[in-house]
């Protein structure tokens, strides 16, 4: 997961005037280590990624880099969180963690099944899975504006 995140780090600090200094560095690398970390752990909560973190790092570049810090960032994380939707179980992989059904018992205890093969759930919670509404289908349904 690492390797993403210093990859999108060394593109965007060529950006920076002059190399920048270690502070706005370590800054800038913090930055998109916990945007790629929260991406991957939990994409389905994280709205607006590349939003985020150029919000948090654009004041550090000059204005006539700006756009094409923004370019960068938005297509690397894009990348990311289109590879994380096609294939759910690459976050696991990114961070070695084990899938777990992501519904709860009667008791109010998380599910400790495995989910199925593309799915979030296991096969007792497969049924929570067909009432979810992909978000494009919600944003047609309630013609709310598509932010770019």
């Amino acid at each position: 997961m690492y390797h993403l995140s210093r990859t999108l780090y060394r593109d965007v600090t060529r950006h920076l005037p002059g190399g920048g200094s270690r502070t706005t560095q370590e800054r800038v690398l913090r930055a998109c280590e916990c945007t790629i970390e929260r991406l991957v752990t939990d994409p389905h909560y994280f709205a607006h990624p590349a939003k985020h973190l150029f919000g948090e790092i654009r004041f550090l570049f000059p204005m006539a880099a700006q756009a094409q810090v923004w370019r960068t960032v938005d297509t690397y994380v894009g990348t990311v969180a289109d590879e994380l939707r096609r294939r759910p179980d690459l976050g696991h992989d990114l961070t070695g963690t084990k899938p777990t059904c992501q519904a709860t018992t009667r008791r109010g205890q998380p599910c400790q099944r495995d989910p199925l093969t593309g799915s979030r759930y296991c096969p007792s919670h497969q049924h929570l899975s067909e009432t979810e509404e992909p978000m494009e289908e919600f944003i047609e349904r309630t013609d709310l504006p598509i932010a770019a």
